[in-house]
């Protein structure tokens, strides 16, 4: 089966199946190992990795398809790819599909902010006119080649206009085409509660540790008939304090002893890496002697 007919039996499911957040095909392949049906490729984590920058709309499309195709390269789940704005206008619009989907898209997300964009929960967002969304939301559905390929369309109208602006621009968004929508930062359960009730196509909750948006956890989601949850940067900001923890102590003490317990052995390392297939690779095609 296709990866974007997977991710639409997905969407369809209304499970809130839950999806981590991946900026680098190492640990899309720990969320593949771990057994998570699908992966997304986070802007925000691409940003923050690649550039060492917050997700104020530093990143480039080709920055984003390139790391897009790596992962693809790497895992067999679907995944989700975080096309910010859409890098421009309905025209630049139809460049991205086209690019993301051939690096390996199952699903792209578009968004209504004001180029440059900002995270969802950051202060002093602004969101472009409501026409000029669906116009781009027109040309990502008209775009695509596979028809099962998730176009979903995210607004953050919810901090700038209210929620019941947000909703009324997904559904302006699902008029237009749009497979999924995604009203960004709600702020409490009742607002939860009503975007799957108000918006009939399937629906993303993003939940970020330290948000805006509270975590009530999967079962009460799926309750509530969400597809899909995201935790978008839960394996980076991991891996960050990590990092800290580890590096503090080796700076300190001269000595990864301390903290031994936090390291993964070399052997898992070369296994999440899949060294045995390459390993294979080398015996059949190595010179021989």
């Amino acid at each position: 089966m296709r990866s974007t007919t997977r991710l639409k039996s997905i969407m369809q499911r209304r499970a809130a199946v839950t999806v981590p957040g991946a900026a680098n095909a190492m640990f899309a392949r720990v969320i593949e190992d771990v057994g998570f049906e699908a992966v997304y490729v986070t802007g925000a984590g691409i940003a923050n990795m690649h550039l060492g920058a917050p997700d104020i709309g530093l990143t480039t499309m080709t920055e984003v398809a390139d790391t897009l195709a790596r992962i693809a390269d790497s895992v067999s789940v679907p995944l989700i790819v975080d096309a910010d704005t859409g890098f421009g206008n309905p025209i630049n619009m139809v460049r991205t599909i086209r690019t993301l989907e051939r690096a390996g898209a199952a699903g792209i997300q578009i968004e209504d902010q004001v180029f440059p964009k900002k995270c969802g929960h950051f202060a002093g967002k602004d969101v472009i006119p409501l026409d000029d969304m669906v116009q781009k939301v027109r040309a990502a559905v008209d775009t695509r080649r596979d028809g099962d390929l998730q176009i979903i369309a995210r607004t953050d109208a919810r901090a700038v206009e209210g929620f019941e602006r947000a909703l009324e621009r997904a559904n302006a968004f699902v008029e237009a085409g749009a497979d999924v929508t995604f009203v960004e930062a709600p702020l409490d359960l009742d607002e939860l509660a009503r975007i799957p009730r108000d918006v009939r196509v399937p629906q993303i909750a993003n939940i970020v540790f330290g948000g805006k948006t509270p975590d009530p956890g999967r079962a009460k989601l799926a309750a509530l008939g969400f597809s899909v949850v995201l935790y978008a940067n839960a394996v980076l900001q991991a891996a960050l304090k990590a990092s800290y923890d580890v590096l503090r102590a080796l700076n300190a003490e001269g000595s990864l002893a301390s903290v031994a317990d936090q390291l993964a052995g070399f052997e898992e390392r070369q296994r999440v890496v899949a060294k045995d297939v390459w390993d294979s690779f080398e015996k059949r095609y190595g010179a021989k002697e």
